[in-house]
């Protein structure tokens, strides 16, 4: 080696500071997919906020969210993200305590006590919940990873997911719940639990959140009811009481007929199995009471009429048509931006937070809209790629989960602004209006960030 290959080789070794080696490790392509969709967002929330008279006041309740929210990324960035494994007790005990609090002395918004007055501004703890149940979930499965296929590890794992939903369903917060099943099912799966016990949750799932709402559908279609009589039960069940109870009895009598006629053919099923699914059957059958009564007649309908929005038009599925009429009128390039007539007329209601993005697509058109949605792809795609690359588990865990969310939040907005999925009123994370949503989104992105930057570390 000549001198001056000496010299540029030690000319570079003092160059490599600690935080020029720190900058380099940053996912630059997430930061900037994410700060593009941030710009995105604050655009498209000024326009649809015109009609209001005061759009300043909604830009700059977001503005000092995104710059919150980027404060805080900065600071997670730089925080070890490993020393959550360890304080993850405190960390839910510390989520639980906001949810409880938010119940005792929250304010009530559109039915919903679940925010916090801070003179100018609100808070809705159940956006900070979120991001301390994947850290929570992620450091019990990976203190656990030995132990995952057992049912204690499944059982206290649905602890940890039950803990927050039963509070959040005390304010009642529907929507928000609809996060965490996905989330939950992801990672059980990657941390190796059973895949039976996985397949509890979704039919457990699927009772609680499909009985009442199989029920909203068949009240508004009177015509199937009365030629298949026996989809009635959907309805009985919804309401619980006595005939509900006697439903649940007689399928549970059938599920243990059907056991021991197999076990008299010789076929060898463990007796676990109908009892099993016996008690899934009668807690999603319970549980789809509580939803039942937690949503209000127009939410329930709003979450079916996709499915055919010409069964009320001019009621709860409104949302959903104007939305479909402000995209399709965008065409390719757009009507121009501050130039949509669905949402600068007031045609298309909560344009600001559930349906922004059929406001990006009316004003900007396909080509926007296209490219909004593959920033999304590349946050969510970068945010696995984190999960693939980090130094330990809890890392990956953690990534995996909030990658989860993204994708689940992009994928029902989106699908739901093209009535192609449930008015469920999840936000569009870094685009929808909404400081809450806003900071927590950030702050995910900054633990994908410290988790990023030292994959290399030991």
């Amino acid at each position: 080696m000549n001198t001056f290959d000496t010299f540029s080789t030690h000319y570079d070794h003092e160059e490599k500071t600690p935080l020029r080696r720190f900058l380099e490790n940053i996912d630059w392509l997430l930061v900037a997919a994410v700060v593009l969709v941030v710009m995105i967002g604050l655009t498209s929330v000024y326009s649809a906020t015109l009609h209001y008279g005061n759009p300043g006041k909604f830009i700059l309740t977001q503005s000092t969210a995104v710059l919150l929210g980027f404060v805080g990324m900065v600071l997670l960035v730089t925080f070890n993200y490993q020393y959550f494994r360890s304080l993850f007790p405190l960390v839910y005990g510390g989520s639980l305590l906001l949810l409880v609090s938010v119940l005792l002395g929250g304010t009530t918004v559109r039915g919903t006590r679940g925010w916090f007055h801070l003179g100018l501004f609100s808070f809705q703890p159940v956006e900070v919940a979120k991001i301390a149940f994947v850290l929570a979930l992620a450091a019990y499965l990976d203190s656990r990873w030995r132990e995952s296929k057992r049912w204690t590890t499944f059982l206290f794992s649905l602890g940890i997911l039950f803990g927050q939903l039963f509070l959040i369903m005390m304010q009642p917060d529907f929507s928000s719940t609809l996060s965490y099943f996905p989330v939950a099912l992801v990672l059980l799966f990657v941390a190796g639990v059973e895949p039976l016990y996985l397949a509890g949750i979704i039919l457990y799932g699927m009772l609680a959140a499909g009985i009442p709402l199989m029920a909203t559908f068949f009240k508004l279609q009177p015509n199937l009811l009365d030629a298949h009589p026996l989809l009635q039960y959907f309805v009985v069940l919804s309401r619980g009481g006595m005939r509900a109870i006697i439903i649940l009895a007689c399928v549970t009598a059938a599920l243990f007929f059907i056991w021991w006629l197999l076990t008299k053919l010789r076929f060898v099923v463990p007796i676990l199995y109908p009892i099993a699914l016996s008690v899934i059957i009668i807690f999603g059958s319970v549980s789809s009471v509580a939803v039942n009564k937690s949503l209000k007649e127009y939410q329930r309908k709003r979450l079916i009429v996709f499915l055919d929005p010409e069964i009320d038009p001019l009621g709860s599925a409104y949302n959903i048509i104007q939305s479909r009429i402000a995209i399709g009128s965008g065409q390719m390039l757009g009507r121009g931006l501050f130039q949509g007539t669905q949402s600068q007329l007031g045609f298309l209601p909560e344009q600001h937070t559930d349906f922004i993005f059929a406001v990006i697509g009316e004003e900007t058109g396909f080509m926007v809209s296209q490219l909004t949605i593959l920033l999304y792809f590349m946050i969510v795609w970068r945010g696995m790629i984190v999960a693939r690359e980090a130094r330990d588990r809890f890392g990956s865990l953690v990534a995996t989960g909030i990658s989860t969310m993204f994708a689940f939040y992009a994928l029902i907005n989106i699908g739901m602004v093209m009535g192609m999925m449930p008015a469920t009123g999840l936000p569009l994370p870094l685009l929808s209006y909404g400081g809450s949503s806003m900071v927590t989104a950030l702050w995910s992105i900054g633990l994908l960030l410290s988790i990023h930057v030292r994959r290399f570390t030991h």
